[in-house]
Order: structure tokens, then C-alpha cells, then sequence
């Protein structure tokens, strides 16, 4: 195993998450392929809240059996969220199902899923109040800043995320182009957390990168006192 990955003796010197910490969502589908992602999810999830399985080219099997090697890893069953395929994540027990413009609304799947975090991605702050309204427990809006997944297309900027945090009666989670060095200025917005792809897979310490995440929302955390 690469020494930068070996998730032995990187664990016990984890910051402890709280329950006041602004949540991390580490996001595959970024262009890190599932085999890896799978190995930095082992490595780094005692520094996230929520892991997301976002990988638009796997079948329904290949995501559930995604969703067991992550277990079989030391990943909890509570910080998995299945992106798009409620099916899924029901039948994997996953913790959570992240859901797209193109997905189910969160009305229809509120249903079938009552257990099950929901989430939503959105992109205005009407889009976030609407899916609020429709039993979202959380709303993912983005980008904020300029970001490698979205290319050539500017942020939405801190201005309007806080539009959006303000419109929105859930927690919403901001992404796009978020560092440890500009966390603490989209979370001031009253952001409930961030969510990173090459932030941390693209690392070349995905732990490392990990925990100056956590550092970076705990921080925030402290100065909204």
C-alpha cells in the first residue's frame, strides 16, 4: 500500500469530530477512479461526516457493491451517501441518498426512505427553498468558487451562497472549489458545511489534506462564537 494512503496509525491521531463541527462531504466522481477513491475513503473518513458515492457510470451493483468493500474497509454504514439511486442506497443500508435535478424529488422519495438522509443538489436559492419544501434534510448548492469539475465557468460566489443559506430552512452544504484557506470565509455565510473532491483526492496526503479540512471547520466553528 502507498505510504501517503496507509490508513494504519493515521486513525488514532484523529481529531475528534464534534457535534458542533461544520460536516465535510467528500465526494468521488472527480476523476479519481472508484478503486482509489475506495482506499482514500478507508484512509480518511474518520476526518469527514459524510462520504458520497457519485459515480454516474456504475450500475446499480457495482455502486451496492461499492457501498460493502467501503464497510469491509472500516467505512460506517451512517457516513455513506449514494448519489441519484435511491434503490441503492436502500438496499446497501447506506446512511444517506444524494439526489440531483434529474433524480426523484425528495417528496417522492421521502416515502420509501423515511429513515434515510436526504439530500439535494441545488443551484439557486429558490432551487434550495423548494426542495426544503419538498422534504429535503439538506440542500448541496454550488459552485461557489471556480472549480476543476466545472470548467470554464465562474463561481457563484460567497454573495449568493449566503442568498441561498438565507432563503433555505436546512442545512445547506456549499461546493466548488473549497480549500482549508478559503473555509472559514464560505462557512461565515452560515453554510452548515463544505464538500470537496480534489481538495482531498487529489492530495498528494489525502490524510493530510483530511485533516487541515477538519482543522479549517473547527476554526470556523470556534469564531462563530
Amino acid at each position: 500500500m502507498h505510504a501517503a494512503l496507509d490508513p494504519l496509525n493515521r486513525r488514532s491521531t484523529a481529531a475528534g469530530i464534534k457535534d458542533s463541527d461544520p460536516e465535510i462531504h467528500l465526494i468521488s466522481g472527480g476523476g479519481t477512479r472508484l478503486d482509489k477513491f475506495l482506499l482514500i475513503a478507508e484512509t480518511v473518513h474518520s476526518w469527514v461526516d459524510y462520504i458520497h458515492l457519485r459515480e454516474k457510470a456504475c450500475t446499480a451493483n457495482e455502486l451496492y457493491q461499492a457501498v460493502k468493500e467501503m464497510t469491509r474497509r472500516g467505512v460506517p454504514l451512517a457516513k455513506i451517501v449514494v448519489n441519484d439511486r435511491l434503490d441503492v442506497a436502500l438496499a446497501a443500508g447506506a446512511g444517506g441518498v444524494q439526489l440531483a435535478g434529474h433524480s426523484l424529488p425528495p417528496a417522492a422519495a421521502r416515502p420509501h426512505a423515511p429513515g434515510l438522509r436526504i439530500g439535494r443538489s441545488v443551484h439557486s436559492p429558490a432551487e434550495a427553498a423548494a426542495s426544503a419544501g419538498e422534504g429535503a434534510d439538506y440542500c448541496l448548492y454550488g459552485h461557489v468558487y471556480a472549480s476543476a469539475s466545472k470548467p470554464g465557468l465562474p463561481g457563484r460566489g460567497l454573495d449568493r451562497l449566503a442568498e441561498t443559506v438565507r432563503a433555505c430552512p436546512v442545512p445547506v452544504i456549499a461546493i466548488g472549489g473549497i480549500e482549508p484557506g478559503n473555509a472559514g470565509q464560505v462557512l461565515s455565510t452560515g453554510a452548515a458545511g463544505i464538500a470537496v473532491l480534489s481538495g482531498i483526492c487529489g492530495a498528494a496526503d489525502p490524510a493530510a489534506a483530511a485533516m487541515a479540512y477538519r482543522a479549517a471547520v473547527q476554526a470556523a466553528r470556534l469564531e462563530r462564537r
